[in-house]
């Protein structure tokens, strides 16, 4: 009997929601333990800000560019590498509970394997190919159950909600309009958009769903076994629409506004202007390149109060989060096994909620959208001293690190490595390759925008590929020292033109292989 792996994963979650990361808003206790107990990381990567390529990235252990995820709605090869494949084949019982994302949501006709199997009532799809020509369970799992962030769609939750709560199923904010563009309609006491009092039981929320299933499965273990659970709970991405019984923990009035928030309109302008255009053009409302930002709300209309009211909607759900992780964690105590449990917490990227004015997400490569929470408990069993890891590490790193978990080697494909432990072990693996890649590509609507981007010695430095609206000479540089907001784009300063060729440099000469041909993209999300 080895040790075993709970993944927990959240959508779209800031660095500083938690305690333990210098967060007042939410409490976090059963997070902040786990980080008094383990290993935090101070800056955690991921190699794109958006759920697909994002989540691939953790399954595969791969780039963007070499899984060839890149971008929502472009589904992930069933027989892409799969890190719960090979703990499946050494002898791990594996299940994901929660958002999967690998493949399109988008999917009227049912073509791929995560949006059918909840109507066909089956635990997982056997005998799917895997990437060494063999076959076995979809993508490594013996056990799948999945919802998204509200209660529509073919996935397991909305049909459970369906079945049993038929009368919540109306309750959830409308994600799209009846055009199917992303809902710009504001909600809650300020109108802020994606904002919406969800009268559903707290009982009834994804979020206790997703931790009900998850004991669930844990029930259907036998006390020998080894298993890897990957918990993914949808919130707190918006909408933001947590059960309104609850929204009462947070008084909107009483939030501080963000510190990246510039509070009038000509400094939120000042700083967008010194960014490349299409910063100015999304405030303004005349370029939107993300689906998932609403194609009709313009970013310059956004209040402080709805900034406020958002951040207390967002602190409730992650509030919600954490208690139900703490149900999880009971329920593995109960079982004898907290010992031998490695408990792993992140996300798949951050959420703006403010910086610069803005909401949402989108090829803006700052720490609002790159840096993320990451907790590592490690098993008490293996006697690991409690850190603090404050340099750059990645997503990509965390497929080898549940292959270290388990006495296994890193797959050769796994493009990352193990996490370390403690700052020298740091050292070693940012050097591995320079530094962390972060890499965005999207084509939407006929608006393309490319970007690449390395996180290094204190500085973040992107450049762009040609687009629509770029020609590829622009970019952004950033000192982490001197500018932690990323207000000041360095790129063209004089004074800073040696570091900026020599970070440019190593991020073209670190890019990881590209996976050919291009896999098309069948929908915008």
């Amino acid at each position: 009997m080895g040790r075993k792996i709970l993944f927990v994963t959240t959508d779209q979650q800031r660095y500083d929601t938690l305690g333990c990361n210098g967060g007042t808003l939410a409490r976090t206790p059963v997070i902040d333990g786990l980080a008094a107990n383990g290993v935090r990381y101070e800056r955690a990567i991921p190699q794109s800000v958006v759920c697909m390529p994002s989540r691939s990235t953790m399954l595969t252990g791969q780039h963007p560019s070499t899984h060839g995820v890149w971008m929502n709605g472009v589904p992930l090869p069933v027989d892409a590498p799969s890190v719960a494949a090979v703990l499946h084949r050494a002898g791990y019982r594996t299940a994901l509970v929660g958002k999967p994302h690998f493949e399109p949501f988008l999917d009227p006709f049912a073509k791929f394997t995560e949006n059918r199997l909840a109507g066909e009532g089956k635990p997982t799809e056997a005998d799917q190919p895997w990437f060494d020509g063999t076959t076995g369970p979809h993508r490594g799992f013996d056990h799948l159950e999945f919802s998204t962030h509200g209660a529509t769609g073919p996935l397991h939750y909305s049909r459970w909600l369906a079945a049993n709560h038929p009368e919540a199923v109306g309750m959830y904010y409308q994600v799209l309009d009846s055009t199917f563009e992303v809902n710009a309609a504001g909600g809650g006491e300020t109108g802020a958009p994606q904002a919406h009092f969800n009268p559903i039981p707290k009982e009834w929320y994804h979020t206790d769903w997703v931790a009900d299933r998850t004991i669930s499965w844990l029930d259907s273990l036998a006390p020998q076994d080894d298993w890897f659970c990957w918990m993914s709970f949808p919130d707190p991405h918006h909408p933001w629409d947590p059960p309104a019984a609850e929204v009462g923990r947070i008084n909107w009035r009483d939030v501080e506004l963000p510190a990246g928030y510039p509070t009038t309109p000509a400094e939120r302008e000042r700083i967008l202007d010194g960014k490349p255009r299409h910063w100015r053009m999304w405030y303004d409302g005349a370029l939107v390149s993300n689906y998932e930002a609403p194609k009709h709300w313009v970013p310059a209309t956004l209040t402080a109060d709805q900034i406020r009211e958002v951040h207390a909607l967002n602190a409730v759900e992650c509030e919600l989060i954490d208690e139900a992780l703490g149900r999880v964690m009971a329920a593995i105590a109960a079982k004898g096994w907290t010992d031998d449990v490695d408990v792993i917490f992140t996300t798949d990227h951050g959420e703006l909620q403010g910086d610069f004015g803005l909401l949402f997400k989108g090829p803006y490569h700052v720490d609002g959208l790159m840096r993320l929470p990451l907790v590592w408990r490690p098993a008490p069993s293996a006697g690991l001293p409690a850190s603090v890891v404050s340099l750059p590490v990645g997503l990509v790193d965390l497929a080898p690190t549940f292959c270290a978990i388990a006495g296994l080697s890193p797959a050769e494909w796994m493009q990352g490595k193990p996490l370390p432990v403690d700052d020298a072990g740091g050292e070693a693996l940012s050097c591995g390759i320079g530094g962390v890649l972060t890499e965005w590509d999207s084509e939407l609507f006929g608006v393309a925008v490319h970007l690449r981007t390395i996180t290094r010695d204190g500085w973040v430095c992107t450049a762009y590929k040609p687009g629509y609206v770029h020609d590829g000479t622009e970019g952004e540089l950033y000192n982490l020292g001197d500018d932690p907001r990323q207000q000041v784009n360095r790129w063209d300063d004089p004074a800073y033109r040696s570091t900026r060729t020599d970070l440019v440099a190593d991020l073209w000469d670190s890019q990881p292989p590209t996976r050919s041909p291009r896999i098309a993209l069948v929908a915008p999300v």
